[in-house]
């Protein structure tokens, strides 16, 4: 396997609020290979977008703080740092398409010139040159008669368009890195199938990498190469997609999976949803972040932290079920291996 792209090792971020400290983020690490798309996948306030835009330099501190681990972008750690080289890397070598473009949008610009305004600042393009640019962008991007659309404004737009013209202004440096944010949320579905593809084709032509934040799995099984599924600001389980889907190694990923819609005629047609809310990250529990909703937990589970155990090459869950000694039986979930860290 080549040397990843981006590299996170034990990532903690932590929010200062009135009510005490938000442990956002507890301990995260991944690797992104060069050319593939992994694919961050959780409930809504388990940490994925709180991860990446801590290493995009977004997060604001205060009251935002990182409380350890680093992000090694081919070698070099660029946790709170703006250029590499005297090269930026927000924007340049790592581009973002937020969840909302509305609201990320300038509405008081054109379309064209928000672009444009990428390339002036990263790559020294004079207004012209850049307008010039982003009609080409807008163009790759699928938007129909785009010197026409480039002249108008983020309210003229549809909000498959405005997803498009994000992309146009996130892959306007040629980042090496891609962050697509929840890139189909509020789309409906033949919009979403259109700009999947668009990213694929994108990928294909630019080979760049793609980290793509989702809780929508249906999304990860068309795009990634590689899953992470968080849990309560931590990882609970990492593999290849099919490691995900056809061997799943932790019961939250087992819920996910009931609680999908499926095609299949022979499935129940009645979605199972996970029982119970995530924990408090005010108070984060002693043990498994998960063990309050999860239909096989232990005493263990409530006391002592699981380990992360190797179920085969690439494919990892920190589960308590698949330690030697448990004598439950899950016919769902896959085990093998040893525990990673004791």
């Amino acid at each position: 396997m080549a040397e990843p792209i981006l590299s996170v090792n034990d990532l903690a971020v932590e929010f200062d609020t009135y009510g005490g400290t938000v442990q956002a983020v507890r301990g995260v690490s991944f690797d992104v290979q060069p050319g593939e798309t992994l694919a961050i996948v959780g409930e809504s306030g388990c940490g994925k977008s709180v991860t990446v835009q801590s290493i995009m330099g977004l997060t604001p501190m205060p009251p935002g703080r990182i409380t350890s681990g680093n992000a090694l972008l081919n070698g070099v750690d660029i946790l709170g740092r703006k250029t590499i080289n005297g090269e930026d890397i927000r924007g340049d070598k790592i581009g973002m398409i937020f969840q909302d473009p509305m609201t990320s949008l300038n509405p008081t610009m054109n379309i064209g010139s928000q672009i444009a305004e990428t390339l002036i600042v990263h790559r020294g393009y004079s207004k012209k040159q850049a307008f010039a640019r982003a009609v080409e962008l807008l163009d790759m991007s699928k938007i129909p008669e785009a010197e026409k659309r480039a002249k108008q404004y983020p309210f003229e737009f549809s909000g498959g368009m405005l997803q498009r013209a994000m992309i146009a202004m996130a892959i306007a440096c040629e980042p090496e890195i891609l962050i697509a944010d929840e890139p189909t949320t509020a789309l409906d579905v033949t919009i979403q199938a259109q700009i999947l593809d668009l990213l694929n084709d994108l990928q294909r032509e630019n080979g760049m990498s793609i980290i793509l934040i989702t809780h929508d799995l249906g999304v990860v099984a068309r795009m990634a190469q590689e899953v992470l599924v968080m849990y309560a600001g931590q990882v609970v389980e990492r593999g290849s997609v099919d490691d995900i889907f056809y061997r799943p190694g932790h019961p939250y990923n087992l819920g996910l999976h009931a609680a999908m819609p499926t095609n299949d005629p022979e499935a129940e047609s009645r979605l199972t949803p996970i029982d119970g809310s995530p924990p408090d990250l005010f108070h984060p529990p002693a043990g498994c972040g998960y063990c309050a909703r999860c239909p096989y937990s232990m005493q263990v589970c409530i006391d002592t932290p699981p380990p992360t155990y190797t179920l085969s090459e690439g494919h990892e869950a920190a589960c308590w079920l698949h330690h030697e000694s448990n004598t439950q039986v899950v016919p769902e979930i896959h085990h093998a291996g040893e525990a990673v860290n004791d």
